[in-house]
This record gives structure tokens, C-alpha cells and sequence, in this order.
């Protein structure tokens, strides 16, 4: 089988097809011919070697967002069978449950090998079923940014309706931050510096949006559009150069979910906790295989359908983390395996 393998740091260039053995599937596992895969701005960052996450080994399989279907079931799988559409859990040992070093030891294209090859190992817990009206291109792209926003608005956050969440950006986490806030009847403030990408935001259900390139001061904006009080929810997927404005925009005791890093460097929780507003943080490291599984039925029951900008070949898997690179895009970028 054909694969894409990281061969050393220096980011694209590095990027190289192979032939490898199809890999045999232990006791517990299951081998999965992959049918789409999904970039998140991590991928950009292991490429390069620039991950904050620990310094992944060479060669190395990239991405970690991947679905397709099981072609071959290990000896002791029990609840998965040959032709059973999946989802592969970020997280390959985090099943339920806290969150530990061993468990962060199998995140996919960065500890261990990831999806962007033709065929996959997942572990049976960690591959999860999904529904007929999920194309495999709707389901590559939920594992990571979709279950982020999952966990930091509703798991973390205890969203509920009426209340104000403000999303960062274009990028997959935050769409999906505004069609989940939307089917949980919350009003979303979407940010983007391309008044086409709010409009295309505006077209999705967000109820107000703020330029942040024609209007630097967007807090004093978000206020002023939640009367002054400022918003319940923010996803900060900035990091250290934007927490300080998020922070102003936050009313005070609202929640912020700390999820991203595009500005170059995460953002520090201690900053948040000394500002004495009673905010409430959480750092957000995606999620478990039972919070994908949970997302997906919810993904299901509310007919939500991920937004998918472009779907790029297997053979254009480069250009894929080109555009991905250039930063045009809206929600997410698939490649068709």
C-alpha cells in the first residue's frame, strides 16, 4: 500500500510517497482502508518540526484525522467487522476518561504514525463507527478540530442556549465552534480578517461579525455587542499574542477554552487565572474516543454537515498543505485517499 511519510524537518519538502508492507493487525485492532483525510494547522507544525508537543520520531506518517472502512479485524475484536465505516479517535489509547502522559503517547501523526496512507491500524476503542449520511470526507474532519470545539464549549463549557460565544477565525475549530454554538441556540460572534469569510459565516448562522484587520480593538467590538456585559465563550485559538485582547471580551466569570497556537506560541493559563475576573479556563488537548463518539451522534441527531473547502487527491497531497499553509481556506481541507 502507498503512503505519505515525514522524512525529516524541513516541512514540505520532506513530504515523500512510498510503498509499505499492509500492516497486520494485533489482537485489538483493526485494519482500515482510509477513504479521506483532514489537515489541522498541527500538521504544518510537525512537518516542520516546530510541534510544541514533543519532537516526533522520523519517518513519519502524517495527520491524524482519518475515516474510512475495516477490511480486516484483529482475533479478539468483538464489537467492529469487516465493512464497519469508522473514524479514527485522535488518541489511540484515550479511550474515556482524564487525560495522562501514556494516554498523549498515541496521538496519530505526531507520537505514532498517522492516517495519510491507504490503509491504517486503529485500536477496536478507538475507532468509532459512523452514521450512513456521513461521507468519509464529513467524518475525516471531526476528529481533532471538530471534537475541540466539542469539548471546550459543551463538555468544558457547559453551553447552553441564550448564551454569547465569540469564534476565532475561518479555521475548522472555530466553524465548528459556530454550527455547534448555533444548534445549541447560542449566538456566535465570528471574527476573520476576509469580509468574505464572514460573510460566508453570516451564511452559516453567525449572528454578528467583527473585521479584526479594519477593526484592531474587536474586544471593545464584542462588547459592545453583548451591551457592554461582554461574550460567555470564547475558543482561543490564537494563542499568546491574542489571549490578552480574548480576555478583554470576556465577561467577567466566562469561560475560555484554551485550543490553538496561530499566532506561534500557546497561551499561558496563568495569565488568565491571575486577572481576577473569576474566569474560567480550561486548556483543551482535543479529546477522548468516547467524546468523538458522542460528537458524532450529536453531528448526526442535529443533521450538521462539516464544512469542507476543498478536497485535494492523494497524489495532491502537497498542494493540499500548501493551501492549508497559505491560509485561504474555510472550515476544513480534505484529501481523498
Amino acid at each position: 500500500m502507498r503512503a505519505y511519510e515525514l522524512v525529516d524537518d524541513t516541512g514540505l519538502n520532506s513530504l515523500t510517497l512510498v510503498e509499505k508492507p499492509s500492516p497486520r493487525p494485533g489482537p485489538h485492532q483493526v485494519r482500515v482502508r482510509i477513504r479521506a483525510a483532514s489537515l489541522n494547522h498541527r500538521d504544518l507544525l510537525v512537518a516542520s518540526g516546530k510541534y510544541a508537543r514533543g519532537a516526533p520520531t522520523r519517518p513519519l506518517v502524517p495527520l491524524s484525522d482519518g475515516a474510512g472502512e475495516v477490511v480486516e479485524a484483529g482475533s479478539a475484536v468483538t464489537h467492529l467487522r469487516p465493512g464497519d465505516r469508522v473514524a479514527g479517535s485522535f488518541f489511540q489509547k484515550w479511550i474515556d476518561g482524564p487525560f495522562d502522559a501514556a494516554r498523549g503517547d498515541s496521538a496519530l501523526g505526531g507520537a505514532i504514525d498517522g492516517v495519510l496512507a491507504e490503509e491504517v491500524l486503529f485500536e477496536e476503542c478507538a475507532a468509532v463507527k459512523i452514521p450512513d449520511e456521513l461521507s468519509f470526507e464529513d467524518a475525516a474532519t471531526l476528529p481533532c478540530a471538530g471534537v475541540t470545539a466539542w469539548v471546550g464549549l459543551v463538555k468544558n463549557g457547559e453551553l447552553a442556549a441564550g448564551e454569547t460565544v465569540l469564534a476565532m477565525g475561518r479555521g475548522g475549530v472555530s466553524i465548528f465552534a459556530l454550527q455547534i454554538a448555533k444548534a445549541f441556540d447560542a449566538r456566535v460572534i465570528l471574527t476573520s480578517s476576509h469580509d468574505e469569510k464572514l460573510a460566508r459565516g453570516k451564511a452559516l448562522g453567525a449572528d454578528e461579525t467583527i473585521n479584526y484587520r479594519r477593526q484592531p480593538d474587536w474586544d471593545a467590538r464584542a462588547r459592545a455587542l453583548t451591551g457592554g456585559e461582554g461574550v460567555d465563550h470564547i475558543l482561543e485559538v490564537g494563542g499568546e499574542k491574542t489571549l490578552s485582547t480574548s480576555l478583554r471580551a470576556l465577561r467577567d466569570g466566562g469561560h475560555v477554552s484554551l485550543v490553538g497556537l496561530l499566532t506561534g506560541a500557546p497561551a499561558d493559563a496563568s495569565v488568565v487565572e491571575k486577572g481576577g475576573r473569576n474566569v474560567r479556563v480550561d486548556s483543551v488537548y482535543v479529546g477522548s474516543a468516547y467524546d468523538l463518539a458522542t460528537l458524532i451522534a450529536f453531528v448526526s441527531t442535529k443533521e450538521l454537515r462539516p464544512v469542507v473547502d476543498r478536497v485535494f487527491d492523494f497524489e495532491d497531497a502537497r498542494d493540499a498543505y500548501s493551501a492549508m499553509e497559505r491560509g485561504e481556506h474555510f472550515g476544513k481541507i480534505v484529501i481523498r485517499v
